[in-house]
């Protein structure tokens, strides 16, 4: 008999972790539910004691790498093994560039890709070691087009893309997969916690289009977006099976744009862009 299969996923308090953590326990894998702040644990906390579930929520900062790697090293003493990691931690800053403070941009990336870069490293020896393991890196269909006042969290999100497609090459003699997922806007806290940049707050040249902006997006969470269990299940079925692909599109928003940028011209696309986004409207027509 297999042993039993141990899963970490990272940002776990709502959303896309909460659900991702919740339907790996009810199918069978010895799961550790991450997050940064476990005063919002309850609820997950709740849940888990209702259904007798096999899930621990164990704190983890992906910004601290102390906090890192006394987590895993935690988790792999009491288990000996980590079959899956779920990077999913991070958050959204809004501004335009010149009203972003570099150091908000620095606080972006620690999140959003370097502590990606942080659970991975802390997990590959022991992947390595068992010649087994899958990597699901949380990216966003705004990892492959840029959009105004995102710059600084799509860039997170390309490095993103970049690091995973290269990983993949890395760790395949080690039979250790790394997949992105790419959802589209997701129905959950994400959006209730996005930050405005310093600046923004102020009397910006941009006040106008940032909040056309961000009316867009509100437009889009009432009527087109995904849940998030959506893309747990999405996850679920990239860790069941045998061969995975790079990329999965999460999302009836994600793949019309992914659709849409493949197969529009960069001029077509960008006109694209600016008829919708910064009028205010949703990406679909």
């Amino acid at each position: 008999m297999d042993e039993k299969k141990t899963a970490v996923i990272t940002g776990c308090s709502s959303g896309v972790g909460f659900e991702t953590s919740i339907l790996l326990a009810r199918n069978g894998f010895r799961t550790y539910a991450t997050m940064r702040n476990l005063e919002k644990a309850s609820r997950l906390a709740e849940l888990v004691k209702k259904e007798g579930l096999d899930l621990k929520i164990l704190r983890l900062d992906v910004t601290d790498e102390d906090s890192v790697t006394e987590s895993i090293e935690k988790i792999i003493s009491e288990t000996k093994r980590v079959d899956v990691l779920v990077n999913n931690a991070g958050f959204a800053i809004f501004g335009a560039l010149e009203d972003t403070l570099l150091d908000e941009m620095k606080e972006q990336f620690e999140t959003n890709f370097f502590g990606s870069v942080r659970t991975i490293q802390a997990v590959l020896p022991t992947m390595k070691k068992q010649k087994k393991g899958k990597i699901i890196n949380v990216s966003s269909m705004v990892g492959k087009f840029g959009v105004p006042f995102n710059s600084i969290y799509v860039s997170t999100k390309f490095a993103l893309e970049g690091l995973t497609e290269s990983l993949r090459y890395e760790l395949h003699n080690f039979c250790i997969d790394v997949v992105l997922v790419e959802p589209g806007v997701i129905k959950s806290d994400f959006f209730n916690n996005i930050r405005l940049s310093n600046k923004s707050r102020q009397n910006s040249s941009y006040s106008n289009l940032l909040h056309t902006r961000l009316r867009g997006i509100e437009s889009m969470l009432k009527n087109k977006a995904s849940s998030p269990s959506t893309v747990a299940k999405e996850i679920l079925n990239i860790i069941n099976s045998d061969d995975s692909n790079l990329r999965y599109v999460v999302g009836e928003d994600a793949v019309f744009m992914t659709n849409l940028k493949k197969n529009l011209t960069d001029e077509e696309f960008e006109n694209h862009m600016k008829n919708t986004i910064l009028l205010g409207d949703a990406y679909l027509k």
